[in-house]
């Protein structure tokens, strides 16, 4: 259909494509032509329905193009564009029977052509649909419409760090730390399943209104613990896999053989980009950031921003070292070293104008939904827990975050203040799964090797803990089996196998028996006492008014 010129010739191609009820599209224009008639503009007609939620922005769109096709892929109605990338758009879209709201991508019909941009695709899939965890974007469910392939995931209403520092500059100190390490809780997730990212940076990682950090994108993981994952070596053996901007010395060498210390280098770069405002090497080509990443430092953090504290910024640098065996070994040691520099309460909720902005008719589809999600909280085991919480890291944070005053802290304060605490003895064993000698770092490893058997793996004394565990694949919590005051004891269903009903039966035989037995002993004591009165005796009773 052509491009409509008139407000009549728009409505007919809302009408066609089925994405406005008639009853709800016939009320809004008699509402409309009684109050002030129908604009001979059809854009300013446009505008005005989605400023009075009937359309959405994506939809207004599509329609003043003269399109009423396409607004549906399989089962779900597309009602917003969410985003856009190279592999394809992402779409707010709603279920058409359930009316369930997810986010779906697509793939380019021109990608789903190239077999290495399709395996990977539904290598994505399957990567993010094995994983459930709280700082991971879900994956429900990969599906083909037509030459259409789509991915469907939750909806996650925020922005990622990339556009949040592009539009209002580089973040709190506490707000990024807060932020990478959560990242870093979901990318150990990750790896303790198999699964190396291999493209963290600031466009991977979304923030909700809530000031939950996701990431999302694992195009281009790789299952470590898969000898049949060839698709790198089938079709990306001789091309460098990652961004340039944010990718590990070791990744630009050799895509294919990388562990988790690669992840834990693109970690550290989005951490210096959300707190710098720019990557790391922010000139160059692409050539000369790839080369830069093997051979140059990046400029210190504390001369682009002097308030970070020292020890964090030691922290950034141990991440993005260029020896791998330098750096965290695993992403829970790099929660556990960032929790010691933020206290959660003490984390500013993103400001309202960073979040993303729909549609009303979007944004009432958005507030329907409710986001109540089970509040997983998923953290390193006991072997990877964090050393005490330190007050001087959490203060001197506090000190350096908040603005000018007159009882500030100077340098020299603050630099006493950030003094590491005193480490264990050196002989404690090495937490890195990729060597079995200490490992020289500023901060002491928290966690044991996770790739050695029990057998080999040294024996660390650990406190005893109260019983209970935290389950950090099934975000399961066993209780405390000691029952609070007033608990009732649930009753426990009968074991069929367990002969219960038997044992029931034989006690109520025996309790039979015993009545009879009470029952025939009462008779024999009553013949007793009758004889022995009609032999002239008579049994001794003390009766109440009988005189004494």
């Amino acid at each position: 259909m052509s491009v409509p010129s008139s407000a009549e010739e728009l409505v007919q191609l809302i009408r066609k494509s089925g994405m406005v009820d008639d009853q709800v599209l016939n009320v809004y224009i008699q509402r409309r032509e009684l109050a002030r008639g129908l604009p001979e503009d059809v854009r300013e007609f446009a505008e005005d329905m989605i400023r009075d939620g009937v359309i959405t922005n994506f939809q207004a769109e599509q329609f003043l193009l003269g399109k009423w096709r396409g607004f549906t892929i399989g089962k779900y109605k597309l009602l917003e564009r969410v985003g856009v990338g190279g592999m394809g758009q992402v779409f707010l879209c709603e279920h058409m029977f359930m009316k369930r709201r997810v986010a779906i991508k697509v793939l380019p019909p021109a990608k789903a052509e190239q077999p290495a941009a399709l395996g990977r695709f539904y290598r994505e899939a399957r990567a993010a649909g094995s994983l459930h965890h709280t700082n991971i974007v879900r994956t429900q469910d990969i599906d083909q419409d037509g030459n259409l392939h789509f991915i469907v995931m939750e909806y996650v209403d925020g922005a990622d760090l990339l556009v949040i520092v592009k539009k209002f500059g580089p973040l709190d100190i506490r707000r990024a730390t807060h932020y990478i390490r959560q990242a870093a809780l979901g990318l150990d997730f990750a790896f303790r399943n198999g699964i190396i990212h291999r493209d963290v940076k600031p466009g991977n990682v979304l923030i909700d209104r809530k000031g939950r950090a996701r990431l999302l994108d694992l195009g281009l993981a790789r299952f470590y613990k898969d000898q049949n994952d060839q698709l790198t070596l089938k079709y990306d053996d001789k091309i460098v896999l990652g961004t340039a901007d944010y990718v590990a010395p070791e990744q630009v060498a050799n895509s294919h053989s990388v562990d988790i210390r690669a992840d834990i280098y693109g970690l550290g770069a989005t951490f210096y980009f959300i707190l710098a405002g720019h990557p790391p090497f922010p000139m160059g080509t692409v050539s000369q950031k790839l080369l830069w990443h093997r051979t140059k430092e990046p400029t210190p953090i504390r001369q682009i921003r002097p308030e970070i504290p020292e020890g964090l910024a030691a922290i950034v640098a141990k991440m993005m070292a260029k020896d791998p065996k330098a750096r965290f070994q695993t992403p829970a040691q790099v929660a556990a070293e960032l929790e010691r520099w933020i206290d959660a309460a003490d984390v500013p909720l993103p400001a309202a104008e960073e979040m993303p902005t729909l549609s009303p008719a979007a944004t009432s589809v958005v507030n329907s939904m409710g986001f109540e999600e089970d509040e997983v909280v998923v953290q390193p085991s006991a072997s990877a827990a964090a050393p005490p919480p330190m007050a001087a890291p959490v203060s001197a944070m506090a000190a350096t975050t908040n603005k000018p005053s007159a009882g500030r802290t100077s340098t020299k304060e603050r630099t006493a203040t950030l003094t590491p605490p005193p480490r264990k003895d050196a002989s404690s064993p090495p937490a890195s799964p990729f060597s079995t000698g200490a490992v020289a770092a500023p901060v002491k490893p928290p966690s044991i090797n996770p790739f050695s058997s029990p057998s080999t793996t040294p024996s660390v004394d650990t406190p005893k803990l109260k019983p209970v565990q935290v389950g950090v694949e099934t975000g399961f919590h066993e209780a405390d089996p000691t029952p609070s005051p007033g608990h009732r004891a649930r009753k426990r269903p009968d074991n069929p196998f367990s002969g219960g009903d038997a044992t029931r039966a034989k006690a109520k035989n025996e309790s039979q028996w015993l009545m009879i037995g009470v029952l025939i002993g009462a008779s024999i004591l009553g013949g007793a006492i009758a004889a022995l009165t009609v032999g002239g005796v008579k049994a001794p009773v003390n009766s109440p008014t009988e005189k004494r």
